[in-house]
C-alpha cells in the first residue's frame, strides 16, 4: 500500500476517535455540571473540558473567560479549533475522498452522510441544538462508521492502519477524559472517596458507555482504584489503555509480518504495553494518576510519531 493512501486512513480513525472524544468530554461537562457545588474544584468542570483536550490556549485567544456556552461551540461547532467535532469529522470525511477506492460503498456512506447531517446541525439555530441531542447523535455517528468498517473491509493492510489509528487516539483520549475527573475537578484530595468524588467517578464511566460493563466485571460499590484498574490495566474494557496497546501492537505485529520487515514501532509498541502489564494498581496511586497519565499521554504521542515516521509519509491529513 502506498504510504499516502496508508496515511489517510490512519487519520480517518484518528479524526473520528478524536471527534467522538470531543463528545464525551462535553457529556461529562454537563453531567458533571449538575452536581451542587461542582465548581470548587481546581477549575470548574467547563474549564477543566479544555485543558484535557489540549486545546484551551486556542478557545482563550478567541473567547477569552470558559463560559459554557463558548466552549460548547468551542468543543463542537467551532472550525477554528482543529479537534471540535465539526473539524474532526470534516477531516474525516476529506480523508476518505481522497482514498474514495480504498473504502467500501457502506463506510463511504455512513461518513459522507454523517458529514452532511453535520452541515445540517451547523444551520440549526444554537438555541435549538440541544447538548445531548449533539454529544448522542456524535456518537451515534462513530459507532456506524466503525461497523461499517469491520463489516465490510478487508482484513489487509489497510485495515490495520485503520485500527492503529483507532486504538492510538483510543489510548490518548482515554487517559486525557480520566484526567479531567481524577485531576482537575476534585476539590481537594480529602474528597476522594466522598460522595462527590463517586459521582464524578460514575459520571465519567457513563460518558464513556462503561458503567453496566464495570458492574458486570467488578459489581458492588464504585471506588476509584476499581475504576483506575478497569480503565487503565483491565484488558477486557475496550476502551483500557491496556487494551488499546494490545491493540496497537496486534495491528503493527500484523503489519511486520506482512510487509516481512519489523520496526521500531513494534518495539516501542511491546515496550509500553510490557510496561502496563507489569503495572498495579496502587503503583499508579503512589506515582499520582495526573503524573501517570500525563506520562502516559507522552508515551503514546511519541509511539505516533515512531508509526509515521516507520510507515507514513505525505502530506495528506
Amino acid at each position: 500500500m502506498l504510504s499516502r493512501t496508508a496515511d489517510n486512513l490512519y487519520w480517518i480513525a484518528r479524526y473520528l476517535e478524536r471527534a467522538e472524544t470531543m463528545a464525551r468530554l462535553l457529556e461529562v461537562g454537563s453531567r458533571i455540571a449538575l452536581l451542587p457545588g461542582s465548581g470548587q474544584g481546581f477549575r470548574n468542570e467547563w474549564d477543566s473540558l479544555l485543558q484535557a483536550s489540549g486545546t484551551a490556549d486556542g478557545f482563550a485567544r478567541k473567547y477569552g473567560d470558559p463560559v459554557q456556552r463558548n466552549i460548547e461551540s468551542y468543543l463542537f461547532f467551532d472550525h477554528d479549533n482543529p479537534s471540535s467535532v465539526a473539524s474532526c469529522l470534516t477531516r474525516a470525511r476529506e480523508n476518505a475522498r481522497i482514498v474514495r477506492t480504498a473504502l467500501t460503498t457502506q463506510v463511504w456512506d455512513a461518513l459522507n452522510t454523517a458529514f452532511q447531517e453535520l452541515r445540517q446541525l451547523e444551520r440549526t439555530p444554537r438555541s435549538q441544538a440541544e447538548l445531548a441531542r449533539l454529544t448522542d447523535w456524535t456518537m451515534r455517528t462513530a459507532a456506524l462508521v466503525r461497523g461499517a468498517i469491520d463489516a465490510t473491509l478487508l482484513r489487509n493492510d489497510g485495515w490495520d492502519f485503520l485500527h492503529l489509528g483507532y486504538h492510538l487516539e483510543r489510548a490518548d483520549n482515554t487517559a486525557r477524559l480520566m484526567d479531567v475527573k481524577y485531576y482537575v475537578l476534585l476539590p481537594r484530595a480529602d474528597f476522594v472517596g466522598s460522595g462527590v468524588d463517586n459521582y464524578q467517578w460514575t459520571t465519567l464511566l457513563r460518558a464513556m458507555s462503561a458503567h453496566r460493563a464495570f458492574h458486570w466485571a467488578y459489581g458492588g460499590e464504585v471506588t476509584a482504584a476499581k475504576i483506575a484498574h478497569f480503565l487503565i490495566l483491565n484488558p477486557q474494557c475496550p476502551r483500557s489503555l491496556i487494551s488499546c496497546a494490545q491493540g496497537v501492537t496486534g495491528h503493527l505485529d500484523r503489519l511486520a509480518r506482512g510487509y516481512d520487515r519489523s520496526t521500531a514501532a513494534q518495539h516501542q509498541a511491546r515496550a509500553l504495553l510490557g510496561r502496563l502489564a507489569d503495572t498495579e494498581v496502587d503503583e499508579i496511586f503512589d506515582e499520582g494518576m495526573h503524573d501517570f497519565l500525563t506520562r502516559f499521554i507522552g508515551e503514546i504521542a511519541a509511539l505516533g510519531a515512531t508509526v509515521h515516521e516507520s510507515y507514513l509519509s505525505g502530506d495528506a491529513r
